[in-house]
């Protein structure tokens, strides 16, 4: 795998759209994600994608997105049962990048206490659930910030005030806390985005948070 932070970023907009332009992103289609949506705000910042349904695929794709909606057991066998939960462990391997977007960021990691089956396990951690109170509901749903913990190439170019969509009820807790990219404030501090070497999460949707959420796109793009 690469190095942890990543450095690779443009010096200037013109050969940023160049790069785009030429690079392509794998959507793993595996029955639960809005695949069209993440599609479209590619396009939009200038970036070619394409569905892939098998590992073959997958370990021939330049970059990899996960998506997801929905339960973390369901996600696991639909990965199981189409051989995808193995080609994308072995994906990750190469030092190619893949980022897990929501569900696919949950994916990612061992464990989760919404069922039993054991995540991709490429990010040591595992899920708990949002605790409930008359002050906090659950799902944790709607606009938020992501306060970046470090520099990192998927974050090049956001700004402190950018806000994301999000829509949840379990959160990921990083083993090492050197894999938490950014955090965020609900009822208590929640890891918002991981990152280790070159397999990077972000639990908020990024194809309907706006320019925001385009800027991380571009970024994965061009790592």
């Amino acid at each position: 795998m690469g190095a942890r932070n990543g450095t690779r970023s443009c010096s200037h907009e013109g050969a940023q759209g160049a790069r785009d332009s030429q690079m392509t992103v794998s959507l793993v289609d595996y029955g639960l994600g809005n695949l069209g949506s993440v599609a479209n705000m590619l396009k939009r910042v200038g970036v070619q994608s394409r569905r892939v349904t098998t590992p073959e695929e997958v370990l021939d794709s330049e970059r990899v997105l996960l998506p997801g909606v929905g339960a973390f057991d369901a996600g696991v066998r639909l990965l199981k049962e189409s051989g995808l939960h193995e080609g994308l462990q072995q994906f990750a391997r190469t030092g190619r990048p893949l980022l897990g977007i929501c569900l696919g960021m949950q994916l990612l990691v061992d464990t989760s206490a919404e069922g039993s089956e054991h995540g991709l396990g490429l990010i040591p951690g595992h899920c708990q659930r949002f605790v409930e109170s008359p002050r906090l509901r659950v799902p944790h749903m709607g606009w938020n910030h992501a306060r970046a913990l470090r520099s990192d190439s998927l974050l090049h170019g956001v700004m402190e005030d950018s806000r994301y969509y999000f829509v949840h009820s379990y959160h990921v807790v990083p083993s090492a806390t050197e894999d938490a990219l950014a955090e965020t404030e609900y009822g208590n501090t929640f890891v918002s985005m991981v990152r280790r070497e070159n397999v990077m999460g972000a639990q908020f949707h990024p194809e309907k948070s706006h320019t925001f959420g385009m800027t991380i796109l571009r970024n994965f793009a061009n790592i």
